[in-house]
């Protein structure tokens, strides 16, 4: 069973697919760091880098027509599908373009289920205006649209991420009604859960990869091992002394609240309340972000934000899963995927459908 993954970042929607046994074919994204990261972790893809609105229809059908894809999925923007414009032409809304330039590739490929992912807001959006064209416009194609909200903390993962997804079936291979959103029933996975393992390494300078000893001692951290027990893209780096000094006074849990109103420049009461949030060990996560030196997260216990690899894998991914880029880029990678785990669950239940 074959995905093709477009706007694939570093490959988190790949990456769940998968692990359940689907051959990833191809991914297209624009940033070279992503493609550049999804090569290492899914060489035998035709990873491409390229701004998809240039990939004309001939090297679409020329490429992937004939490959036998049985889901495309990814990420395209729809910002443009607002009640407040109903009266233009939605295609020449530069907002659009890109998920026009998706619905290309299926109405090309044709596959059997097609897998849009998109922040939750756009089901609300406009009381429900942009959900109704995006279903109409993927519906004209032959599929029944299934749109739900996802939170990724309900299937394993240890942070609290609302994603919006689109699960779109060929009515041809549709038998029953189709339901995606059955949380899972386990207890909650949490910060220490995930990263609880590496507080042992401390900080050295220009080292980032690390040796894990010790056995993994909770099924979150067997899932997460690396075969070889290697943690890389590890390096601990703190930021600025002045910002060490306001984030000690931060309680795990807490946010600027806590720190003394004579330690900051401007005294204001309006900060956002992810503003030096430092994270809880026996809580989720709150959702990773792209952030680096303006991270609204930090470490539960030190005095620093999160490492490339404690974000990851507080996003799900493998210790196996290599990114690559500026630490900045890599940063980015991360917060920017979909959980792994997530699109885990999703994909066993599309797999049922395929089989």
């Amino acid at each position: 069973m074959n995905v093709l993954d477009l706007f694939s970042g570093c490959g988190g929607i790949s990456d769940g697919f998968r692990q359940n046994k689907f051959r990833i074919v191809g991914g297209i994204d624009f940033d070279k760091d992503s493609v550049k990261t999804f090569r290492e972790n899914f060489p035998k893809s035709d990873a491409i880098c390229a701004d998809i609105s240039k990939i004309t229809n001939n090297n679409i059908s020329e490429r992937f027509a004939n490959r036998n894809i049985n889901i495309v999925v990814g990420g395209p923007p729809c910002q443009g599908f607002s009640n407040a414009n109903r009266w233009q032409n939605e295609k020449n809304d530069p907002r659009n373009k890109l998920f026009f330039d998706f619905l290309r590739f299926v109405k090309i490929i044709s596959p059997q289920i097609v897998l849009l992912e998109n922040v939750r807001g756009i089901l609300t959006k406009d009381n429900g205006y942009a959900k109704v064209r995006i279903i109409n416009h993927i519906n004209k194609l032959g599929y029944k649209i299934y749109p739900t909200i996802l939170n990724a903390s309900d299937f394993g993962v240890p942070q609290n991420r609302y994603r919006a997804f689109f699960v779109g079936i060929k009515k041809n291979i549709l038998k029953n009604e189709f339901c995606i959103n059955e949380p899972n029933k386990s207890d909650k996975v949490t910060v220490k859960d995930a990263i609880g393992e590496l507080y042992k390494f401390k900080h050295l300078e220009k080292v980032d990869q690390y040796n894990l000893t010790n056995k993994p001692n909770t099924n979150y951290r067997k899932y997460l091992r690396n075969s070889n027990n290697l943690i890389s893209n590890h390096q601990i780096v703190y930021p600025a002394k002045s910002t060490q000094e306001k984030i000690k006074h931060v309680k795990q849990g807490g946010n600027w609240r806590d720190i003394p109103k004579k330690m900051f420049i401007n005294n204001r009461d309006n900060r956002h309340s992810s503003a030096y949030k430092r994270l809880c060990e026996k809580d989720v996560s709150v959702t990773i972000d792209t952030g680096n030196s303006h991270s609204n997260y930090f470490h539960p216990l030190f005095n620093r934000l999160p490492t490339v690899r404690e974000s990851a894998r507080i996003q799900s991914f493998k210790d196996r899963f290599i990114f690559h880029g500026s630490r900045t880029s890599q940063y980015r990678q991360v917060g920017n995927a979909v959980p792994p785990l997530l699109v885990k669950h999703i994909a066993s239940k599309l797999k049922k459908l395929l089989i």
